[in-house]
């Protein structure tokens, strides 16, 4: 395996105006390796989503180095982030974020507005998608008409739309019951079993437990990789 994401003394910093500052990562170094499912634990203020947001290219470093598919990050321009983050992950979020007036189909196609496909394959694929997480029969239904486990099923769909080696979950199982949550869990483990790059934010251990490997997170720093 050779490492999908590699950070070296990485750190962030938050300017808060009139020459005042946070710096709320302190030097992390860590190396992802393709195919590893990984959950990032700490409390609230401890830096996790933060570390999540710089692993998605959501932000950038104040300093040090991430390389993401072998491409350095820090000096991007945001067209360029955007298409790191198009080509190599896949988003799934606790408020699963989707379009309330499209239909899960529609959902489900929106990361590939930003490649040029033939519309028939991509409509091919987003249907395979959620044949797999068993709703494809309901893939002209809006959002509204779903369970909140069902959405988040066709957020992991929206996700794997563009073939990503990486699906970063932020609290993906925040506001499902514990039934729901181990459904969304099995799926993240079947696409990990598959080949994908598993890294979840999570404050539950047992969540956390799915994971091969437990990275905590306190004050900034990682304290067990």
């Amino acid at each position: 395996m050779s490492a999908l994401c590699l950070m070296e003394n990485v750190k962030k910093t938050f300017s808060l105006g009139a020459d005042l500052s946070v710096e709320v990562l302190k030097g992390v170094n860590l190396s992802v390796e393709e195919g590893e499912f990984i959950a990032i634990m700490g409390t609230s203020g401890s830096g996790k989503s933060t570390l999540m947001n710089l692993i998605g290219c959501l932000d950038v470093p104040t300093s040090g180095r991430y390389l993401l598919a072998d491409r350095e990050v820090l000096g991007l321009s945001d067209d360029e982030l955007s298409e790191l983050r198009n080509a190599h992950i896949g988003f799934v979020f606790q408020s699963f974020y989707l379009l309330p007036y499209a239909t899960v189909l529609e959902n489900v196609l929106l990361p590939t507005l930003y490649r040029e496909k033939a519309a028939s394959h991509v409509e091919r694929r987003a249907v395979e998608l959620l044949a797999l997480v068993g709703l494809e029969k309901r893939m002209h239904f809006r959002p509204n008409r779903l369970s909140g486990g069902e959405q988040q099923r066709v957020a992991l769909c929206r996700a794997l739309m563009n073939d990503p080696e990486m699906i970063l979950a932020d609290e993906p199982t925040g506001q499902l019951d514990s039934k729901t949550a181990g459904e969304i869990m099995a799926l993240l483990s079947e696409m990990n079993k598959r080949g994908k790059t598993v890294i979840l934010v999570t404050h539950d251990a047992a969540i956390a437990a799915n994971a091969r490997r437990v990275i905590r997170i306190s004050d900034g720093v990682i304290i067990d990789a």
